[in-house]
């Protein structure tokens, strides 16, 4: 039988280009936060688990220094990798550590500096992450060439506009202008991501997130052991639902939205007992502002083809059905790969604990917040539910 698990504390580094810091440095920031949070220090931390791709990094092998210079060495690592859901299945170890009575207190980070290459390079990596062989070797794909299929087959199958599609931005770039950690600290109008230059159409360059350094951490607890430490304040992992697609694309059922989003959040939900109406706050996988309307769609915000009218009729703001990316998402806030998922977690927190400022704090009567975080196109899955 698993225990009750909550979230005590929770950091996150500034996002960005960040050459000012090491990687282990980089970590620390958000690892201090989350201590700080909980109000523990390192000798409370029973293991760590840490998040990284690390394929575009001087340090192949980062969980060992990172835990070093944290004032860890003793407790743990280890080292966990699911692409751009890497910081989620981080989450999802510690929290099986932690609920199975492995451990009472765990600490996830997720940490990920992606501009130790050049653009070139690193387009190049993203784009030997799906099939190889198949895609990358043969024709050369890479992301943004990926989600561009998407969605062109979600264009021509339900109309979706590329007005619609540039509004994802504009709502995003609107909060992160007021997050201080976030990459991209302006607001743009539709008129700029339509002028911005093309990537692969219909995407454009604000279409598309951007390279990223950033770290992300979060601090764990069983039922038993938040009692003891008397925080008032945790919030509750209800679930989380995982699940994962076809390496090559060409074998996929569709191209209009991701199965692997559509089993995590059904399995989340099933295991939270709960229906999407009844989520207030969701930080969604918007590496591509097509990644975002079709995840309206996947975990049941809103019926399959009406992404599109979603964003327009102002559904994923504040007001509307869902408040959705608040943080300014991926394309705001910045996509460090490891770091993404617990990014998303940082900031549900911090909106169940209603701890954000005016104008970006989400109404809330129910306190359920959902993550959803995809690694490649679709290759790995994770929806996790957070109640207050």
């Amino acid at each position: 039988m698993f225990r009750k698990v909550g979230i005590i504390g929770v950091g996150q580094s500034v996002f960005g280009v960040r050459g000012d810091v090491t990687l282990q440095e980089l970590a620390w920031e958000a690892i201090k936060e989350a201590l700080d949070d909980a109000g523990l220090t390192q000798k409370d931390i029973e293991i760590s688990v840490v998040g990284s791709v690390g394929t575009r990094e001087y340090e192949l092998l980062p969980a060992v220094p990172i835990n070093e210079y944290s004032g860890l060495s003793e407790k743990g690592p280890l080292r966990v990798e699911a692409a751009c859901a890497t910081g989620s299945a981080a989450l999802a170890v510690a929290y099986n550590m932690v609920a199975s009575g492995f451990v009472d207190i765990a600490l996830a980070v997720g940490i990920e500096k992606m501009n130790e290459v050049d653009s070139a390079t690193s387009l190049a990596v993203g784009g030997r992450s799906g099939n190889y062989l198949w895609e990358y070797h043969f024709y050369g794909t890479t992301f943004p060439g990926y989600y561009a299929l998407y969605a062109t087959a979600h264009m021509a199958k339900f109309g979706t506009t590329e007005e619609q599609l540039a509004l994802v931005r504009v709502k995003n770039q609107k909060y992160a202008a007021r997050n201080p950690k976030a990459q991209f600290q302006f607001e743009v109008t539709v008129d700029d991501v339509l002028k911005s230059r093309p990537v692969a159409w219909p995407l454009k360059l604000y279409d598309c997130s951007a390279i990223t350094d950033g770290a992300a951490a979060a601090i764990i607890a069983s039922e038993d052991a938040i009692r003891k430490l008397r925080i008032d304040t945790p919030v509750w992992i209800e679930a989380i639902g995982y699940a994962s697609d076809t390496a090559n694309i060409t074998k996929r059922e569709d191209y209009v939205g991701l199965k692997a989003t559509r089993l995590a959040a059904q399995m989340a939900y099933k295991k939270a007992g709960i229906e999407p109406k009844d989520v207030e706050v969701a930080e969604v996988h918007d590496c591509f502002t097509i990644a975002e309307i079709m995840a309206y769609e996947d975990l049941g915000f809103v019926e399959k083809g009406k992404g599109g009218k979603f964003i327009e009729e102002g559904q994923s703001d504040i007001g509307g059905k869902v408040a959705v990316n608040l943080s300014g998402g991926l394309l705001g806030k910045g996509h460090p790969l490891g770091a993404t998922g617990l990014a998303m977690i940082y900031e549900l927190v911090k909106q169940l604990r209603e701890e954000r400022e005016r104008g970006r704090q989400a109404p809330l009567k129910k306190y359920i917040g959902l993550a959803h975080n995809i690694g490649g196109t679709g290759h790995y899955g994770y929806v996790t539910i957070l109640r207050r």
